[in-house]
């Protein structure tokens, strides 16, 4: 699979002036739900009413969707509306159903972007459709295997393909229900730029008041579109409650969110981001020299430790570096997030070195 322009053409198609709002409930529960949702979206930003007709759920025994019954109810929102609707696929029969009703958009969901058997299935029972399918992420932070989804989908002439950032699962607290781990949405858009990229803020962020932040970020990076769940009635949703947010929220992020220029081309400008990349330069070479030498000095423990046959992971200590420079972070500006995952990569490469020289 080649970045192609024509990766565009179905987004480019809808010709709008803001990005791509993809909105609606986490699960359709009743057709009066559906129904008044779509009418509180129809004359916003929102051009996709989403909904989830079979849910995922983690444990048996949840609410796990209407079923086939509520494709109805989004093709009557579609008739009133002129909204276009998308939904979740997780197998072949979904694909089938989902195209009987007509619905415009497919999405596959991060449960079944994981697994290589059931992407392939779906991109068969897909083969050449013209409706655009994105792909979510998959639960795990692997790019190879999002990119696989995608490339499987393309492989099967599927002509109108996009992405879905909706965050990665951790063992670790977070603020985030899934960590961003914007790095990765990074790198695929590096791979494909003019592969549609969309934010789905609620399933990164687990709580309705971190929305607007991540919405921001992700114009800040140059995404395409969002797909926030939106609902009339968030509290007493039957799923997904807390990440919710009501038509009329929705409204106000879309006006309150600032739209970045991709580049400016003012000289002044040219000039100061010019001086300030070369900064960065100079900065980054100096980090990676620092980062060598402290890799040096972590040789020469293993070296120590060899001689007196000492293991290489000392606990305690790990424990105090962490808890010291977490502090010293906070303290100039960094976040505790970050500076754990920096630590933790630095202490994982000193362990590597350390564990060359007792095996050498």
């Amino acid at each position: 699979m080649e970045n192609k322009k024509e990766l565009r053409n179905w987004l480019d198609a809808f010709g709008l002036d803001h990005p791509l709002v993809i909105a609606g409930p986490c699960s359709a529960e009743t057709e009066e739900q559906v129904l008044k949702i779509a009418h509180q979206l129809k004359d916003t930003d929102a051009t996709v009413l989403r909904a989830g007709i079979w849910k995922p759920r983690t444990r048996p025994g949840n609410f796990e969707g209407v079923g086939a019954l509520g494709l109805k109810w989004l093709q009557k929102a579609k008739e009133e509306t002129g909204m276009l609707t998308t939904t979740e696929v997780a197998n072949p029969h979904h694909v089938e159903l989902a195209l009987k009703h007509d619905v415009d958009i497919l999405w596959i969901g991060a449960r079944t972007t994981v697994s290589p058997f059931i992407i392939q299935e779906i991109a068969d029972a897909l083969k050449g459709t013209d409706k655009p399918v994105l792909i979510k992420n998959p639960v795990n932070p692997d790019l190879a295997l999002w990119l696989g989804a995608v490339e499987r989908m393309y492989t099967a002439d599927i002509k109108n393909l996009g992405v879905i950032h909706r965050g990665f699962s951790s063992y670790e607290k977070s603020k985030y229900r899934n960590n961003p781990e914007w790095q990765i949405a990074i790198e695929l858009q590096n791979k494909f730029p003019d592969l549609p990229l969309i934010l789905d803020p609620s399933h990164i962020a687990g709580r309705r008041d971190i929305i607007f932040d991540l919405c921001q970020t992700a114009l800040d990076l140059n995404f395409d579109g969002l797909m926030v769940e939106t609902h009339w009635d968030p509290d007493n949703a039957w799923s997904d409650a807390k990440q919710q947010i009501t038509p009329e929220t929705l409204v106000q992020i879309m006006k309150d969110l600032k739209i970045r220029k991709e580049v400016s081309e003012s000289e002044d400008y040219q000039n100061k981001l010019q001086n300030l990349r070369a900064k960065i330069d100079i900065a980054d070479n100096q980090l990676i020299e620092l980062l060598a030498k402290r890799m040096k000095i972590s040789e020469d423990i293993g070296h120590v430790k060899k001689s007196q046959n000492v293991a290489i992971l000392q606990t305690k200590r790990w424990n105090e570096i962490l808890g010291k420079m977490v502090l010293e972070g906070e303290q100039v500006g960094l976040s505790e997030e970050f500076v754990l995952k920096l630590f933790k990569a630095v202490h994982q490469e000193s362990i590597n070195h350390q564990q060359t020289i007792l095996d050498s």
